[in-house]
């Protein structure tokens, strides 16, 4: 079918400030409106939250017309005592999309929030409610349970009502996660999404489909389409509306492999990577409830804490990158950035002040899995990895990096990925390894969500990475459709009397392929 289209409180001090303040600026909402169901306001596309820590979070919304959001917070489902917030406007330019960081609630806490959209032309006229949840970090060590993968929508694999639509996001919210650690290629901008595909088997695949996303995107709002088809599918809006998301980009975002140097293929009128980079973006921000920096705004690279045990490193490993070129280069220098030289002096000087239990670095590419710029030919460089052998052009960064890791004394890191669509566990052996000067660690990739399962690709021993645990289609059955089951997601959970982190790699159907229980060193 075609579709067109800060300071910590207590709960007691947070419901006080609220029955204050609930008869404010949006008292209205306490006031009858209009019925007329054609005039209303529609909320779009459901609505998510994101960033959430121990006081508060972000919450997103997209309406149909220039309107303001209108948003209420409470810390029960009932939302006796409110508080009500100030409205912001949903205007034209940001794609009547809208975003507002919730402060001053307490710590570990199920915060329960409402919105609606109210018309700028006629104020009395407002949509319907919509409600979501999070649950702010905790300040003590309670259990802290999350989940992760990315790659979704992509190689023409779209939503499918027969094959139950987006079925991982509907497995992953049974576990009730802290929140979703999404690490990217969240669209395929550079994919379309036909009305059917013919299987191997004879069956047909019959995708949900917009206009936008029978072509390549270029414009700025056909960016935004392809993040808006995602949120058609219902269990995509049902888990957004329950689990907070820590989002990251990759490539598709904007366009396979994309680096400054991207020669853009024949499909593209729009010859221009850094433009086409720039919309991606954009509607890569307006599009999630991601806390912005005032230092760089459109930065990506984030610390996200989540109580005593846990703090989460938000890489970008698109933004500061060099060509994608050979990268065999034996000195560092702009040629062989990969995070870049200001990214990575945040990141050392992130881990090292850490407090908490775990430092998970949420990485958008692996780190010894080789990805090749051109894969038919097996030429040039996507990734960290540059093949067997001591550091060379990209791997520079790493070989940094770890080493800096183990002199500073910065214990319990932990990598975890997606990209390559397959599931994989690699411990990280300095013994096993062309650079030793590191302590042991481990890596752990999911995905997709849902597109195209691929794999194996080849590991480099640059860092000694062992496999222990692989889940790949094998190379004469590439891109299996989501109804293979081949999808994959991971499972996080943090004990928060031990602090012990349990790793578990499942697939669709919830079934639980490897796991592992890691204990963290006591510093």
């Amino acid at each position: 079918m075609t579709i067109r289209f800060r300071p910590r409180i207590s709960r007691r001090r947070f419901l006080s400030t609220a029955a204050a303040t609930g008869a404010g600026a949006f008292g209205a909402l306490a006031m009858p409106y209009l019925s007329r169901a054609a005039d209303r306001p529609q909320i779009t596309h459901g609505v998510q939250s994101g960033d959430v820590g121990a006081d508060g979070g972000v919450v997103w919304a997209r309406a149909d017309r220039p309107s303001q959001m209108m948003v209420e917070v409470a810390t029960s489902e009932s939302f006796n005592n409110a508080r009500v917030l100030p409205p912001i406007a949903a205007l034209p330019e940001s794609d009547f999309t809208a975003k507002m960081l919730l402060e001053n609630l307490p710590a570990g806490q199920d915060v329960f929030y409402r919105v609606r959209f109210r018309d700028l032309s006629h104020i009395d006229i407002s949509s319907e409610p919509l409600v979501g949840r999070f649950r702010t970090a905790p300040s003590d060590r309670r259990d802290v349970s999350f989940v992760w993968g990315g790659d979704v929508a992509g190689q023409g694999w779209g939503i499918n009502p027969d094959d139950g639509g987006m079925v991982t996001f509907a497995t992953m919210r049974k576990h009730r996660p802290d929140f979703l650690l999404h690490s990217g290629d969240t669209i395929y901008a550079d994919g379309v999404i036909a009305g059917e595909v013919k299987l191997p088997d004879g069956k047909i695949w019959k995708n949900v489909t917009i206009p936008q996303k029978a072509k390549v995107a270029e414009t700025l709002d056909e960016f935004r389409a392809a993040h808006k088809y995602n949120f058609l599918d219902d269990n995509v809006r049902a888990f957004n509306a329950e689990v907070p998301i820590f989002v990251q980009w990759d490539d598709h975002e904007v366009t396979n492999n994309w680096s400054a140097s991207k020669q853009l293929p024949a499909a593209y009128k729009e010859r221009d990577i850094n433009l086409l980079a720039a919309r991606g973006a954009r509607a890569f921000h307006e599009m999630y409830p991601m806390r912005e920096s005032i230092v760089e705004p459109g930065r990506v690279y984030r610390t996200l804490s989540y109580g005593p045990h846990l703090d989460v490193f938000m890489l970008d490993e698109r933004s500061y990158r060099g060509p994608n070129g050979p990268n065999l280069q034996t000195a560092y220098g702009p040629e062989s950035y990969f995070l870049g030289p200001d990214q990575l002096a945040w990141l050392k000087r992130s881990l090292l002040n850490s407090r908490a239990t775990w430092k998970v670095i949420a990485s958008d590419m692996p780190l010894s899995i080789i990805v090749y710029d051109d894969a038919t030919n097996k030429k040039g460089s996507e990734a960290f990895a540059q093949g067997d052998g001591p550091p060379r052009g990209r791997e520079l960064e790493t070989a940094d990096l770890l080493r800096f890791i183990k002199t500073a004394g910065v214990a319990n890191t932990v990598w975890l990925t997606a990209d390559v669509h397959y599931a994989a566990a690699h411990y990280y052996n300095p013994d096993k390894a062309q650079f030793q000067d590191f302590e042991p660690f481990w890596e752990f990739v999911s995905g997709p969500l849902h597109a195209g399962t691929f794999g194996p690709n080849e590991l480099d021993n640059t860092f000694g990475p062992e496999v222990r645990f692989i889940k790949a289609p094998g190379p004469d059955k590439q891109n299996l459709p989501p109804s293979a089951g081949m999808q994959f997601f991971g499972h996080v959970k943090i004990d928060g009397a031990t602090g012990q982190m349990t790793v578990t790699l499942r697939d669709r159907a919830d079934v639980a392929l490897w796991s592992t229980t890691l204990d963290p060193k006591l510093g």
